[in-house]
């Protein structure tokens, strides 16, 4: 089992706050690992002290477990283990399959000493309602499949465990990671077909539970285009209009208020995250032309229809997810008629980052560079790509693909 460390050490300061930690992401992507985790860190604190029922883990996808569903059952099974003389920590595990949950919730962390964590796989019904339902008394952790550290370390343990004699070739696994992504079902299979099966069955879960009956999607046929069509053209910006007139022919209308219904459901579900414009000149957000990033490249090669640009987009979509799973603000950046990968925000530092495949020419290096070169501001610039060899310009430092994913203390934020 991986220790997902960065996540930890984000929500690690919360774990006796009397905020609702709320942790999301994609399905499958290691949100019940990573709060096993959290049990396992809680109970080593406490070792010596921990009283029996201190620490409640309830799982609701499982079957054991399917009465606690509803929530007046729920409440009379964790009524009787809480008590006023010591925290008691709650950790529920798929939440969204109890009915009115956060009536439950509320009720604890209102009139209990608790602390209490929560997943899901919809950010709408944990990030958004559930903040708006609880008075803001939230905090929300977003996770994404495994990044290439993980990754790494995933299959360093594997090659461990089956007593493995061998070194493992960082380039190689990197060409397998940007094909195959980083969900842990996918990463645990040896057989190209056999990931395939798995990332097949995990996107029709996502779309069946996640988003068709969460939604009631009235048409699966036009929710599976639409989905497909964000999947293939990751990287690119998102038009519902342009999207609405594609899927539209003699047979079947689709609207384009339809079409940004089923973006924001997909949105929803993590299976892509949005990247807003943001006028660098202007220092602020733009309303229009936002892009649309899979949250895993398995995804991606499952789905895609595209060849053309196909690395570019591969890459620039990787040093996207990285930069969401360090906990980043990420924008696509607009400076004149220039546009900036994008503007890296944490803390109200910044850095600023162009992705390229490689840099085959120089009117691609003078593009690339040329675009960092234009902001007026001395905030740390990057050019990320996978050219074996780099060279930095003018304060600009030209950054490895493979050396940006394995060390994040390359990219600095001023």
């Amino acid at each position: 089992m991986i220790l997902r460390t960065q996540y930890l050490e984000r929500i690690r300061p919360f774990y006796d706050s009397e905020l609702i930690k709320v942790i999301t992401g994609v399905r499958r992507c290691g949100k019940s690992v990573l709060l096993r985790q959290i049990a396992d860190e809680i109970r080593a604190e406490h070792f010596d002290s921990m009283e029996p029922d201190t620490l409640v883990f309830v799982d609701f996808d499982d079957y054991a477990n399917r009465e606690l569903t509803d929530p007046d059952k729920l409440y009379r099974h964790i009524k009787p283990k809480l008590s006023d003389e010591r925290k008691t920590y709650l950790l529920f595990d798929e939440i969204q399959n109890v009915r009115d949950f956060e009536l439950v919730v509320n009720s604890f962390n209102t009139t209990d000493n608790v602390s209490i964590f929560l997943t899901g796989s919809n950010s709408k019904l944990l990030s958004g309602e559930l903040a708006t339902r609880l008075g803001g008394r939230t905090v929300s952790f977003h996770v994404m499949p495994f990044n290439f550290r993980e990754f790494c370390c995933f299959k360093e343990a594997q090659l461990h465990s089956e007593a493995s004699e061998g070194h493992l070739d960082e380039s190689m696994l990197l060409d397998e990671y940007l094909t195959w992504g980083g969900f842990p079902l996918v990463c645990g299979q040896e057989l190209a077909e056999s990931r395939r099966v798995v990332l097949d069955n995990l996107y029709n879960s996502i779309v069946l539970r996640d988003i068709i009956q969460r939604n009631k999607v009235s048409s699966a046929t036009t929710l599976e285009n639409v989905l497909d069509y964000l999947i293939a053209n990751s990287s690119s910006t998102v038009s519902g209009n342009n999207i609405a007139a594609e899927l539209t022919d003699s047979v079947r209308k689709v609207s384009a208020p339809t079409v940004y219904d089923l973006i924001r459901y997909i949105e929803e579900a993590y299976v892509v995250g949005r990247a807003e414009r943001y006028d660098i000149r202007g220092k602020k957000k733009l309303r229009f032309e936002a892009k649309e990033y899979v949250c895993d490249l398995g995804l991606f090669h499952l789905r895609k229809n595209r060849v053309k640009d196909e690395w570019n987009c591969v890459v620039e979509t990787v040093v996207y997810n990285e930069l969401i799973s360090r906990g980043m603000q990420v924008y696509v950046g607009k400076l004149h008629k220039s546009e900036i990968d994008f503007v890296v925000e944490r803390d109200g530092r910044r850095c600023y980052v162009q992705v390229a495949y490689v840099m085959a020419s120089e009117s691609t290096i003078d593009r690339e560079f040329g675009a960092l070169e234009a902001i007026g501001d001395s905030y740390p610039k990057y050019v990320v790509s996978m050219d074996p060899v780099v060279a930095s310009r003018n304060g600009i430092t030209h950054v490895r693909l493979i050396d940006f994913l394995r060390d994040e203390s390359l990219l600095r934020l001023g």
